[in-house]
């Protein structure tokens, strides 16, 4: 039974600790929209998007005037456009006017962000899903509002090394053509293994094809409300009521989101779909997972223990969060992006959090290299390598892991690229730059490991 006690503790959380909605995301399935007419394809596409998410902003803002609930982004997601344009797109080109199309739509309803420019490779790649990889560069650069994703692994299929050594490239082109930016397409595009279907965080969302017609998905936030939760305990506190404390504040945190869930479907006439449970930060002072592994007791983020505290974290919100929630899906865990994040900024700037240190916290978060900014004359190789290397403890664990690294053209390791907004600040991360080509090249698919075989 709630109380008054928790309800003015939720209203300090939203005053006072910056807890928020990260977002409200309508999942739409484009699957109907299928043709073999490239005209008819963009037709259906712009006519169904604007009818299906027409109310969707409107909607949000009343939840939040009438709550006092801020939500930050609202958001589409959409069939893999790979599947969508498989009959009509002959061309890179082709599929660039999809994302055109989709970039207007989003406009016209008003949405942030619409995810879903994407392809499903973990195995082999058909010529669509290679003719889409490839339109990436010009289709981020062509539009403003249009997310891309490509999934180059999994538990069960192993990674797909041909197209893990494309999308190094295709990073690389990204940031060059996106340059006069400061590589802006980059933070657009995110490489996953173990991708979900139901994901409504971009970059990486988009609507599966298991997926129904339309859902609502929420994404939640509230790192500030977790950290002062934490501020308040005694600093000799044993480490398992620290994870109680951080599992109970998990708990009212996801509670919020799936009364947002529950409010914008009942108004929206669309089914509900998942809660992700995921604390992600943002650029904002007291906004931070950085600020809250240092609130466990490490002096800053990415010195020894680091992994340990964010193992900690990630285990008490999923346990919190679960029994608040409905349906719970997407990456569900603790969000690391670095330059989203003022500690992991502070932590970067100072030396103390590093790549490999990045790479050893994936293993037990979700997303370890995320938005990561790297020198611009890294080459394509290591790029690749370093997508490798975290699809592989993605593959191994059973879980979903991404990179989205920005390649800063031009600048070198230690110089500040500022994104502004949401997607923040960061200094450019050095990179070790020996040479992983050979490995690359070899193409084929990484063997899936012996967890594959459980059924």
């Amino acid at each position: 039974m709630i109380n008054i006690f928790e309800v003015n503790e939720t209203n300090k959380m939203i005053d006072q600790e910056n807890l928020d909605v990260r977002t409200i995301t309508m999942g739409i399935s484009l699957m109907d929209c299928m043709d073999s007419d490239l005209t008819e394809v963009n037709r259906k596409v712009y006519e169904k998007i604007t009818k299906k998410a027409r109310h969707l902003v409107a909607t949000g803002e009343e939840i939040e005037t009438e709550y006092g609930i801020p939500i930050v982004n609202k958001r589409i997601s959409v069939t893999p456009i790979a599947l969508v344009g498989s009959a009509a797109c002959k061309t890179s080109e082709d599929y660039v006017t999809l994302a055109r199309t989709l970039d207007r739509a989003a406009k016209e309803v008003g949405v942030n962000f619409i995810g879903g420019y994407s392809a499903l490779v973990s195995k082999a790649m058909t010529k669509s899903d290679e003719y889409l990889i490839r339109s990436i560069p010009q289709a981020l650069a062509s539009t403003e509002r249009v997310c891309s994703s490509v999934n180059v692994g999994s538990t069960k299929t192993g990674i797909n090394m041909d197209a893990v050594r494309l999308m190094g490239e295709i990073i690389l082109q990204t940031a060059e053509r996106t340059k006069d930016k400061d590589s802006l397409g980059c933070a657009k595009l995110v490489v996953l293994c173990n991708a979900p279907d139901d994901n409504p965080f971009m970059a990486g969302a988009f609507h599966g094809p298991g997926e129904p017609d339309c859902e609502i998905h929420v994404g939640v936030s509230g790192p500030g409300a977790v950290r002062a939760a934490l501020a308040r305990l005694p600093k000799d506190a044993p480490i398992d009521e620290v994870a109680e404390l951080v599992k109970r504040t998990a708990f009212k945190i996801t509670r919020v989101g799936q009364l947002v869930a529950n409010l914008a479907s009942k108004a929206l006439g669309v089914p509900a779909g998942i809660i992700d449970l995921s604390l992600a930060p943002t650029p904002a002072v007291g906004d931070s997972v950085a600020n809250i592994l240092e609130e466990m007791g490490l002096e800053t983020c990415g010195c020894c223990g680091t992994t340990a505290c964010l193992a900690l974290l990630n285990d008490a919100v999923k346990k919190g969060g679960v029994m608040a929630s409905n349906h719970v899906g997407g990456l569900s865990g603790a969000f690391i992006p670095v330059s989203e994040d003022d500690g992991m900024i502070h932590a970067a700037e100072c030396g103390c959090l590093t790549i490999e240190k990045l790479e050893a916290m994936t293993a037990v978060c979700s997303v370890g290299i995320d938005m990561v900014i790297i020198p611009g004359d890294t080459t394509p190789a290591v790029i690749s390598a370093l997508i490798a290397d975290e699809a592989a403890i993605g593959m191994v664990n059973s879980k979903t892991t991404a990179v989205r690294v920005i390649p800063a053209i031009g600048r070198k390791a230690g110089e500040i690229l500022d994104f502004g907004g949401l997607l923040g600040y960061g200094p450019i991360m050095p990179v070790n730059q020996r040479d992983p080509s050979v490995f690359i090249n070899r193409g084929g698919r990484l063997p899936a490991p012996m967890q594959s075989l459980k059924n």
